[in-house]
């Protein structure tokens, strides 16, 4: 049970890296970016092929860099082509997919068995030690809150505070003076390139990267996101980070809880839609079950 609890937690701080992409693209600048499941896979195929090149550290900053020109697309698609957010991001999803088989090698699926990875560098570092059973959640941990520290301080920058306001009021940053559409596209590259870095991750961690791979990550990474905003409600830049790190961690650990129950794996796609729609009217329902207890006192 303590390794299926070990297991969940580094597959949900994994997967908080997808959270926090969304946490920037949906949360500070109020875009929806549906390219996250082709951006995961990208990173993820890009990663698999740097590593099986043999530079399994230089294959992080890589899939980043993809991630970021997948952002870039999206971005000049919404900003400069007149293209609906939401219809952009569906486009370079579907355009992603060739992409990414090409990226492999025209294959659905890499092995990298053969492959060194941060993981197996963190293991054979930690050999022989009582932190050798930890080795992997302790590379991810360190990778994660590396990239917490980087989103607040960045959010607290000059450019930074422009892309919240960005998305608070596009209006007004525009009577500023401040271009909306860098700020755009910035946000858009940077929130990418951690959707990437998490598919890259999870394609080491499982030794092996498919074309399937990021199916389903926008779901789930929306679901956590909710889930962190329930944890920290209203709060500043650093506890919007921190919930949604939590928010992943706990949307794993239910996952796993499914499974032990023997859910069927078809069934856990509905899981993830109904704490969506949980995460989403909980807050709703309860405010109005306030408001009204106000009103009959």
């Amino acid at each position: 049970m303590i390794s299926l609890i070990q297991t969940a937690v580094e597959l949900g701080l994994i997967s908080s890296l997808t959270v926090l992409s969304l946490y920037l693209s949906y949360t500070m600048l109020n875009v929806c970016d549906l390219s996250t499941d082709g951006a995961f896979t990208l990173g993820a195929a890009v990663g698999a092929v740097v590593a099986l090149s043999g530079h399994p550290f230089l294959a992080l900053p890589a899939a980043m860099l993809s991630g970021m020109v997948s952002g870039f697309v999206t971005a000049l698609l919404q900003t400069k082509m007149g293209v609906d957010s939401l219809l952009a991001g569906i486009t370079v999803n579907t355009g992603l997919y060739s992409i990414n088989i090409a990226v492999m090698g025209k294959s659905s699926l890499l092995n990298l068995n053969s492959a060194g990875s941060i993981f197996s560098f963190a293991s054979d570092l930690t050999e022989g030690s009582v932190l050798e059973p930890y080795a992997r959640l302790i590379a991810i941990a360190l990778i994660v809150f590396v990239v917490m520290i980087c989103i607040v301080a960045f959010l607290r920058t000059r450019l930074g505070l422009a892309l919240r306001a960005t998305g608070d009021n596009p209006d007004m940053v525009r009577s500023s003076s401040i271009n909306t559409v860098a700020i755009t596209i910035t946000g858009l590259c940077l929130s990418n390139s951690l959707t990437a870095l998490s598919g890259c991750l999870l394609a080491q961690y499982n030794k092996s990267a498919n074309i399937d791979i990021g199916t389903g990550m926008l779901t789930i990474a929306l679901a956590s996101l909710l889930i962190g905003r329930l944890f920290f409600r209203n709060k500043g830049v650093g506890h919007g980070v921190i919930g949604a790190v939590i928010g992943a961690i706990f949307f794993r650990l239910v996952y796993t809880m499914a499974l032990r129950l023997n859910m069927p794996a078809f069934m856990l796609k509905l899981v993830s839609s109904v704490i969506v729609i949980l995460a989403i009217s909980g807050p709703y329902f309860l405010g109005k079950m306030r408001k009204k207890g106000a009103a009959n006192a």
